[in-house]
C-alpha cells in the first residue's frame, strides 16, 4: 500500500534495498505485478567484502543472507582476501541472473569500497560480451 501510494505520488520506478537471493526478488516483482504495479525495478546489490561488517548491515536494514552464502563467508573470515571473491563471485552471479530476469537496472552499494563493485561490473561485461 506505501508503495502503490508513492507510485500514484509521482515515482517512476522502484530501487531495492540490498538482498542476495535473486528469487526472493523475483517472487516480489511477481506479486507487484499481480497487484497492478507495472514499473521499473532498480536492484540492490552489494559485494560482500566483510563478513561482520555485513552481518551487522543486514541486521540493521532488515535483509538476509542465504545460508549457503553465509556458511561460505563464514568460513573464509579468516582470510579477507578469500571473503571479497566470494562476495564478488556472488555479486556477479546476482547481476547476470538478474538482467536474464528482465530486472530493468542496477544499484550497486559501495559503502566505500568501489573497487569490489567495479571489479564486479568489469566481470559481467566480459562476460556479457
Amino acid at each position: 500500500e506505501h508503495l502503490k501510494a508513492k507510485l500514484d505520488a509521482g515515482a517512476s520506478y522502484i530501487i531495492t534495498q540490498l538482498f542476495f537471493d535473486n528469487d526472493d526478488l523475483f517472487r516480489w516483482r511477481d506479486m507487484l505485478l499481480k497487484h497492478g504495479i507495472d514499473v521499473p525495478i532498480v536492484a540492490g546489490i552489494m559485494p560482500i567484502t566483510n563478513v561482520s561488517q555485513i552481518k551487522r548491515f543486514v541486521t540493521r536494514c532488515g535483509a538476509k543472507i542465504a545460508h549457503p552464502l553465509l556458511v561460505r563467508l563464514e568460513a573464509a573470515e579468516a582470510n579477507p582476501e578469500e571473503v571479497i571473491r566470494i562476495g564478488q563471485e556472488h555479486a556477479l552471479a546476482q547481476v547476470q541472473g538478474l538482467v536474464e530476469g528482465g530486472i530493468s537496472g542496477l544499484h550497486f552499494y559501495t559503502l566505500n569500497k568501489s573497487k569490489a563493485t567495479a571489479d564486479v561490473v568489469r566481470a559481467w561485461k566480459a562476460t556479457a560480451n
